[in-house]
C-alpha cells in the first residue's frame, strides 16, 4: 500500500468521526477553527473509541474537552476510553486549563470485566486529583448513569441537559435531570444551550487555583441606588426581595445562579461586579422560617469552597436568623473560616449569634463587613433576648404582649443596632443601601492582592 493510499485511509477514519455526535459536540464548545482532536485513530474492540477528545479554546481562552460518542456502542466505557480521558486530564495538570467533561454513555463494555473497574477508579482517580487545580465542568448530554454519574457530579459545576437521564441508579429508573436539582447546578433547554451555558461559564473563572480572576465588560445595574433604599424596608416582609437586592449590587445580566432549586433559603452565583467575577451568597431565609436549612448549608458551604479554591472573591448578602442544627452552622463556619480568598459581607436585615459569627463576623476571618442602617445584629432573637433579660419589667404589666413588643424594638434601635455594632468595632461600617455596589466595588480594588498563608496541613475536617 503507497503513501497516498495509507493517508486516504487515515482520513477516511477521522472523517468518521467528524460524523458523530461527540465531535460535533465539542466544535460548538471550541471556538471555530481552534479544535484539535487526541488520539483519534485509537481503537476500542476493533472499532472506533467510543470518546472524542481535544484541545481547543474557548473565547481565546485553553480548555481541554472530551466527549462521549453515544453514535460509538452507545458510548460505553472501555479501557480505550478511559486512556484517551486520561491524557486529557493530564494535558490540563501540566497546562494549567480547564476541563469539560460531555457524559453520553449507557454504561460500561461488560465484556471488558475487571478492567473497565479499573478505569472507573481511573477516571474517578484523575478528576479528584485535579478538583481545585483547574476547573472541571461536567455536561449531562444524554444518559448518565452509575459510576459514570459518580464520576460527573464530582466535577466544579454540572450543566445538565433536560430530560437526559442522571444518577447512581442502573436499573432502568433513571433520575431525570430536572429532577436531580442536588446535584445539576445548571439546567439547560438542550445540548446546544448547555455548550453555550458552559463557553459563558468559563470566561468568568480563572484557568487555574493560580491564575486571576477574569475581567469583562459590563452594564450597570437594572436596579437603581434609590429602589435599594426602598427595598431595604420590605427585607423580612418579601421573600423575593433579597434577588431584586442582589440585582442591584451586581453587573446587569452577570448573574449565573446555582443550584437555584436546591437549597432556597439561599441564592449562590457566580456574577461580576465592574466587571470582576465574584462570588454571590444572598441568604433568602424567610422561605424557611428564617433559618438555613440542611440542604442551603451544604450547598452554601461547597459554593464558599469552590470560590476559595479558585481566589475568586466572595460577597455575602446576610439576612438570617441562623441554622437549623448545628451540624448546618458548623459545616458553614468551617467552610468559611477556612477560606482565604477575599470575603466582604453586607448585613441587609437580620442576623443572630452563629449567623454572624459565620457568615459576616471579624472572626470568621471577613475582611469588611458593613451593614445597612435598618440591620438587627445580635447574639440572640431579640424576642428571646428580652424574655430572658427583662422578664422583672413585664411583671404585673398590665398589657405585657404590648410592652413586649416595645421591648423587642426598643432592644433592635439600641443594643442591637448596626450603629452599636459599629462602635463596638464588630463591624467595619453602616452604610446607606444606595452605597452599596460603590463600597464593594472598592473594598474589591483594595484587598485584590490579599495574600494569606496557613498553617501546613493536608487538609482540614470539614463537617459532611
Amino acid at each position: 500500500m503507497n503513501l497516498e493510499s495509507k493517508m486516504q485511509k487515515v482520513l477516511e477514519m477521522k472523517a468518521a468521526v467528524r460524523e458523530t455526535v461527540a465531535y460535533k459536540r465539542l466544535s460548538m464548545l471550541f471556538d471555530e477553527g481552534s479544535m484539535m482532536e487526541f488520539d483519534t485513530l485509537v481503537k476500542s474492540e476493533g472499532g472506533l473509541a467510543e470518546v472524542v477528545t481535544a484541545y481547543g479554546t474557548v473565547e481565546g481562552l485553553p480548555v481541554y474537552a472530551f466527549a462521549q460518542d453515544g453514535d460509538v456502542a452507545g458510548g460505553a466505557i472501555s479501557k480505550a476510553q478511559a486512556g484517551k480521558i486520561k491524557k486529557i486530564y493530564d494535558f490540563a495538570a501540566k497546562t494549567g486549563a480547564p476541563v469539560v467533561g460531555i457524559f453520553d454513555s449507557q454504561g460500561a463494555r461488560l465484556e471488558e470485566g475487571g478492567k473497565i473497574l479499573a478505569a472507573y477508579g481511573d477516571m474517578l482517580l484523575w478528576s479528584s486529583s485535579l478538583s481545585g487545580v483547574v476547573p472541571q465542568i461536567s455536561v449531562i448530554a444524554g444518559t448518565c448513569v452509575g459510576t459514570n454519574a459518580l464520576i460527573a457530579a464530582s466535577a466544579d459545576i454540572v450543566i445538565a441537559a433536560q430530560g437526559a437521564d442522571f444518577g447512581i441508579e442502573t436499573n432502568g429508573r433513571e433520575k431525570k435531570t430536572e429532577d436531580a436539582a442536588d446535584s445539576v447546578h445548571m439546567l439547560a433547554k438542550d445540548v446546544s444551550h448547555a455548550l453555550r451555558q458552559t463557553r459563558k461559564l468559563i470566561t468568568m473563572l480563572p484557568s487555574n487555583n493560580l491564575g486571576t480572576v477574569p475581567v469583562a465588560d459590563y452594564a450597570e445595574p437594572t436596579v437603581t441606588g434609590e429602589e435599594l433604599n426602598a427595598a431595604s424596608a420590605a427585607i423580612g416582609t418579601d421573600t423575593r426581595i433579597i434577588s431584586h437586592i442582589t440585582t442591584g449590587v451586581i453587573d446587569a445580566g452577570s448573574l449565573l445562579d446555582l443550584q437555584p432549586k436546591f437549597g432556597r433559603s439561599v441564592l449562590t452565583g457566580l456574577a461580576t461586579i465592574q466587571g470582576n467575577t465574584v462570588g454571590i451568597v444572598a441568604s433568602r431565609s424567610r422561605n424557611d422560617g428564617g433559618k438555613i436549612d440542611a440542604n442551603s448549608a451544604a450547598k452554601l458551604a461547597r459554593f464558599v469552597r469552590f470560590c476559595d479554591a479558585f481566589s475568586i472573591p466572595l460577597v455575602s448578602l446576610v439576612d438570617t436568623y441562623g441554622f437549623e442544627s448545628v451540624r448546618d452552622a458548623a459545616k458553614v463556619a468551617h467552610a468559611y473560616a477556612e477560606a482565604t480568598t477575599v470575603k466582604i459581607a453586607v448585613i441587609v436585615g437580620s442576623v443572630y449569634g452563629p449567623a454572624f459569627v459565620s457568615m459576616a463576623g471579624r472572626a470568621a476571618n471577613a475582611d469588611l463587613t458593613v451593614a445597612w442602617p435598618n440591620a438587627v445584629i445580635a447574639p440572640l432573637a431579640p424576642e428571646t433576648y428580652t424574655a430572658i433579660m427583662y422578664s422583672d419589667k413585664l411583671r404585673g404589666v398590665q398589657n405585657p404582649a404590648e410592652k413586649r413588643w416595645e421591648m423587642v424594638e426598643e432592644y433592635k434601635n439600641t443594643l442591637a443596632s448596626p450603629a452599636a455594632s459599629a462602635e463596638g468595632g464588630y463591624v467595619d461600617d453602616v452604610i446607606a443601601p444606595s452605597d452599596t455596589r460603590r463600597v464593594v466595588a472598592m473594598a474589591l480594588e483594595m484587598l485584590a492582592s490579599k495574600k494569606v498563608t496557613r498553617m501546613p496541613k493536608k487538609h482540614s475536617n470539614i463537617q459532611l
